[in-house]
């Protein structure tokens, strides 16, 4: 993958901007450590990092293709599974190609079907494109949002780059909080409302859109979202179509230049993506497949089973890997690490995150990229099948807010009286649960808890996954290593959508479907193992170290720029080891007590070091 960035301004000349430029280009070096690249004209201004999987030399951005007297430039964060088919395609309307790099098929598409070409992408992306021809930008995102991007219109001229750090090294972009945007950290986070920026003035680029602005301003295109209609196979029928999206899927995303692993964890997802993507390697002669897992120190020690998380990975990976014959590496992280990775995981995601889920994979990337540049990973298939408990646990299914966060009466108890009046934060919270829920494009006819799951898939697939892929991208590229997300594939989203719940739940069983379909591929007992989440530290060294943190950088600090925010009586009780505190369930089925104390460190940290004013 890539980082991108870039700045136009139909008022002012930015040929002398260049140091501007190359400020919002410096902090998404990680994201492109392998070149850099930037393009100054009259009016817009790009710059490039890139992390190079296909095509060292003819894959060079920016990208610049003339057509006539006006040059039409491309920079690109992302990857086309389908570039070969295009590259056919238009070799056939007259176009020649001078590499073989997905960027290159990606401009001359523009050029040929202009922002038709996006309905014929395969693949996830996200790109800027200046059109001399009309003096216009050009942005668009990938259907599911797996690459960001984020923009601020400012004056007649507008900025916008991969991350929000970008964005805030442009001197017209300040970290300046309204009550919105306060409300989405405290009251959403780590999850973002769709296309909310947080500062003021700064938005993202919504997954599925496209957006166009020249002089007369800024315009959004939807080109593409979720329809609901009747389901048109059998039960064997769509076994065997599902077989095959899965199979193409995996195969595709296997294409590049660089060495390709995967990530597994034992579990149905990632083991029916190792063992496709293991055979496609020994059908091609690409050898034996590389896979990697993570491991906490004493987990197996520390672990109790709960009704999410019913038994341990490790054993099941070893399983898996020496059943597919891959080269198997295990990762194992311990409370000291996760603890100093902390801040560079905040960091890495602009934010307040998901605490040592999210330092776990950034040190498990680091190491990773040790070996490879690619890896595929499982992610998303809890939301595109149906896999978390809020899917078949009745008292989430009903309930009547966010099921990955439904205690909101313990979250206002976190925040100072004065946070949760200033930001309406229970208003706030049900409004953004109410616009959710009017986006769902309901199938005519379909009552009760069908059209309950309904909505709760598009609140996982629009929602929660969001969050989950934001965390993919900024610990992932925080090394430079690109994570590919088979369950992402557009096809396969638009397929298991409309699949009937029942079928869904073959054999009564969550995800019953996938595990059908994967047994071809699978042992019985890898395909109908139960559902266990990303694997989150069990060692109370880690609630301990938090702990202790949380006290001495905010609750003893009088000058920690959290404090206003948060209700100190009750934090100093979670805090005390003298009383047994229940855990309280923070965010998702991972984010507890100790969590929370993480988050809570996160956001004092990012007040203060990404100097932010509360407007």
């Amino acid at each position: 993958m890539c980082g991108i960035a870039g700045w136009c301004d139909w008022e002012r000349p930015l040929d002398g901007e260049r140091a501007v430029l190359e400020a919002m280009s410096q902090p998404l070096a990680c994201r492109g450590p392998d070149a850099e690249g930037m393009w100054v004209a009259r009016h817009c201004g790009f710059a490039h990092r890139r992390l190079v999987v296909v095509d060292p030399e003819g894959g060079q951005q920016p990208m610049v293709r003339q057509v006539g007297k006006d040059p039409v430039v491309l920079i690109y964060n992302g990857e086309l599974y389908n570039t070969e088919e295009l590259r056919q395609e238009l070799s056939a309307c007259g176009h020649r190609f001078e590499g073989h790099s997905d960027t290159e098929v990606l401009l001359v598409s523009y050029l040929q079907w202009g922002v038709q070409a996006l309905e014929r992408l395969n693949g996830i992306f996200a790109f800027a494109i200046w059109d001399a021809r009309h003096q216009s930008l050009f942005l668009a995102r990938d259907r599911l949002g797996v690459k960001p991007l984020f923009y601020a219109p400012r004056g007649r001229g507008l900025v916008f780059g991969s991350e929000l750090k970008a964005l805030l090294a442009h001197p017209a972009v300040e970290p300046v909080l309204e009550a919105d945007g306060l409300a989405e950290v405290l009251g959403l986070g780590p999850a973002r409302t769709p296309g909310h920026g947080i500062f003021r003035g700064v938005y993202e680029l919504r997954p599925g859109f496209a957006l166009w602005a020249d002089r007369r301003g800024v315009r959004l295109q939807r080109y593409w979202k979720l329809e609901s209609r009747p389901h048109p196979h059998s039960p064997e029928q769509t076994r065997r179509h599902l077989q095959d999206l899965l199979v193409d899927t995996v195969r595709r995303q296997l294409v590049a230049d660089v060495p390709v692993v995967t990530l597994l964890s034992g579990g149905l997802d990632s083991s029916l993506v190792t063992a496709l993507a293991h055979q496609a390697f020994l059908e091609s002669g690409r050898g034996p497949l590389h896979t990697f897992s993570v491991e906490f120190v004493d987990q197996a020690r520390h672990f109790r089973p709960t009704e999410f998380v019913t038994s341990l990975d490790a054993p099941w990976v070893a399983r898996v890997s020496k059943t597919l014959g891959t080269i198997h590496h295990t990762v194992v992280l311990d409370t000291p690490a996760l603890d100093t990775e902390l801040l560079p995981s905040l960091w890495a995601r602009d934010l307040p995150g998901m605490a040592d889920i999210d330092t776990s994979l950034m040190v498990f990337c680091r190491e990773i990229k040790r070996e490879a540049t690619v890896a595929l990973s499982g992610e998303a298939a809890d939301e595109v099948f149906g896999g978390y408990p809020w899917f078949r646990l009745p008292e989430a299914i009903w309930s009547d807010t966010f099921p990955w966060s439904r205690t909101v009466s313990e979250r206002l108890r976190v925040w100072s009286p004065e946070a949760v009046h200033m930001t309406r934060l229970e208003t706030y919270i049900a409004a953004r649960y109410r616009e959710a829920l009017e986006e769902v494009p309901h199938l005519a006819g379909e009552e009760g808890e069908a059209r309950r799951l309904r909505e709760i898939a598009y609140l996982s697939l629009t929602r929660f996954l969001a969050c989950l892929l934001d965390r993919k991208d900024r610990m992932s590229m925080a090394s430079g290593l690109e994570v590919r997300v088979p369950y992402c594939d557009h096809r396969l989203v638009e397929y298991v959508w409309n699949i009937p719940w029942d079928l869904k739940r073959y054999r009564g069983e969550v995800k019953g479907i996938l595990r059908w379909a994967a047994e071809a591929w699978l042992p019985p007992e890898v395909a109908w193992r139960r559902k266990s989440p990303y694997p989150s530290t069990l060692n109370p060294s880690y609630r301990e170290a938090m702990r202790r943190r949380l006290i001495r950088e905010v609750l003893e600090d009088p000058t920690a720029p959290a404090r206003p925010f948060i209700r100190l009586d009750f934090v100093r009780a979670l805090t005390d080891p003298r009383q047994e505190i229940a855990n309280i369930p923070w965010y998702g089925q991972l984010m507890g007590t100790a969590q929370l104390f993480a988050y809570l460190i996160q956001f004092n940290a990012w007040l203060r070091d990404y100097r932010i004013r509360i407007a």
